[in-house]
This record gives C-alpha cells, structure tokens and sequence, in this order.
C-alpha cells in the first residue's frame, strides 16, 4: 500500500513540475510582443482550399460528350486539354479562352508543402538507415577482422568520417563527388547521411560483437561450424540484442541530421519550413510544428525498437 501511494506521489510531482513547465513557456510567450496566428500554418500541412484548373493555352471551351467533361480546343492545334474531375465550371460552354484563366475549380484537399517536406524527410531517413546498417556492419567486421588491411582500412574509415562535421561531408559528396559521379541532390544527400552514421554503427557493432564471451565463438568452432556461420548463427543474433539501444539512439540521430541536407537544396522538412515561414510570416507557428513532426517520426522509431526489444528479451 505504501508503494502504491509512493508511485502515485511521484507522478503527481512529474504532473506539477511538467505543468509548471508548460505554464512558464505561455508566460514567457506572452511578453513577447507576437500575435500567434496559427491558422496561417494549417495550408501548409492539409491545403482545403478550392483549387483552380489553370488553362495551359488559348482556345475555345466545349463540353465532352459525357456531357461532364471540359475540353479546351487548344488553338496551336494540338490535343485538346481535358478536365474530367471539377466542383465548379468558372467559364461557359462556347467561351473564348486565354492561357492562364481559370476553367473551374476543385474542392479537393492536397497536402501542403510541410507534408510534403515531412515525406521527403521519411525518404531520406529511412534509405540512409539501411544503407548505413548494411555498411556500418560490414564495417564493423573488418574493425575486428585478422587481416591489417581490412582492419586498418576500417579504422581510417571510422576515424576520418567521425573526426569531421556531417555539415563539411554533404558539401564534399555533393559538389566534389556529386559533380564527378553526375549524382543527384537526393542520391549525394542519401550517401553523405549513410557514410556518416555507418561509421558510428560499426562501432556499435564492434563494441557489441567483443562483449560476447570469447568462448562462444570457440565452442561454435569446436562444433564444426567454419567461422562465418559461427559469426551468423552464434556471435551476431547475440550482439543485435545488446546493440539495439546504443543502435536507436544513433538511427534517431540520423533523422534529426537529415536536416542538414537542406543546405544542398533539397526540399526536406525543414528546407520546406524555411519557404513556408517566407511565405506565411508566421516564423513561431512553423517551427514548432517542424519541430513537432521531428519528435513524433523520432519518437514512433523509438517506440518500434523498444517494442522490437521487448519481443526479442522474451524469447531468451
């Protein structure tokens, strides 16, 4: 009984101190002279605003034989420019029309810019996330490899992409070896994001694979099994286990860095919360939701892996 008023007493001190918190940032929000203006924001997640379709040319303006349908009989001769989904005809049967006047509109909800950031960002995060642990694990053996070359050449890895910002590396892979390799913003930004956290998973794969008792190894050996498959089916299920929170925090790193692509143009989360805030001046409202959209991608990985965790200490 006396736990049970202990544990309540402890989450109402976590309560009032987060409470506190929260009241504290609304003070301080309130001496700031800003007008919050949120509704400025919501376009640019989920834009519920009719849509104009656009006339493309001049030309004259007739029904399909659906009876539905707009075709624009474009006057350069070419295929005529059909609209077969609308809400609302803005032009008339028969109307003359010009390049860019309004033919009708759609009511159709469409995915801001924010939106369409956040999905670039998910993209990226997750090529780069495989890309390294394929990489970090190759890495990671030849880190322990008998072999000097393999050993060292891993070592030099490790040290030279660990010892220099991730900032300089996309630079480097974008305008040095992008422009040799003819590669695109989103392949340098792909490659520069995985070289960079492979390093730190081999690592973690090195530190894991040494924690297990050395004779295990020796008795996979002693049973017949060469050295690979020893290292498959013996050593490597064992060391995943143990490598997967160090392994979390680095992959939740990895989408917090992909931030850093923006500087190479590419149109991620917060390269796109850079436009929407030239756009909307509401430069608070934005970025808090940015930062918000961070926290639920980093928080629902780190919820998969502790999940992953639990499903994998059960069946110890």
């Amino acid at each position: 009984m006396q736990d049970q008023q202990r544990v309540w007493l402890w989450n109402s001190v976590f309560v009032a101190i987060v409470f506190v918190l929260g009241y504290s940032i609304y003070l301080a929000s309130g001496k700031i002279d800003y007008t919050w203006r949120w509704d400025r924001v919501t376009p640019y997640i989920i834009n519920t605003e009719p849509q104009e379709i656009i006339a493309p040319g001049d030309g004259t303006l007739e029904l399909g034989s659906d009876g539905k349908s707009l075709h624009l009989v474009l006057d350069s001769g070419a295929d005529p420019f059909i609209v077969k989904k609308y809400t609302e005809m803005v032009a008339a049967e028969g109307d003359l029309i010009f390049e860019g006047d309004t033919l009708a509109t759609l009511n159709d909800w469409q995915i801001g810019p924010i939106i369409e950031g956040l999905i670039v960002t998910i993209e990226i995060s997750l090529y780069s996330l495989v890309i390294a642990l394929v990489l970090g694990l190759l890495v990671g053996l030849m880190r322990i490899s008998a072999n000097p070359a393999l050993r060292n050449l891993a070592i030099l890895y490790i040290e030279v992409i660990r010892g220099t910002p991730l900032l300089v590396q996309i630079f480097i892979m974008y305008f040095f070896f992008g422009t040799v390799l003819d590669l695109e913003r989103f392949t340098a930004g792909v490659i520069a994001l995985s070289v960079f956290t492979a390093a730190y998973v081999a690592e973690i794969v090195r530190s894991g694979i040494q924690s297990i008792p050395v004779g295990q190894m020796e008795a996979a050996r002693s049973l017949g099994m060469s050295y690979p498959k020893a290292m498959i089916y013996i050593i490597l299920p064992q060391a995943f286990k143990r490598t997967l929170p160090p392994l979390a925090g680095q992959f939740i790193n990895l989408i917090k860095d992909s931030s850093l692509v923006s500087v190479i143009s590419i149109t991620d989360l917060t390269k796109a919360g850079r436009e929407v805030v030239s756009g909307s001046f509401a430069p608070f409202e934005v970025w808090f939701t940015v930062a918000l959209l961070y926290l639920v991608l980093t928080s629902a990985l780190s919820w998969a892996i502790q999940r992953l965790e639990k499903r994998l200490s059960a069946s110890d």
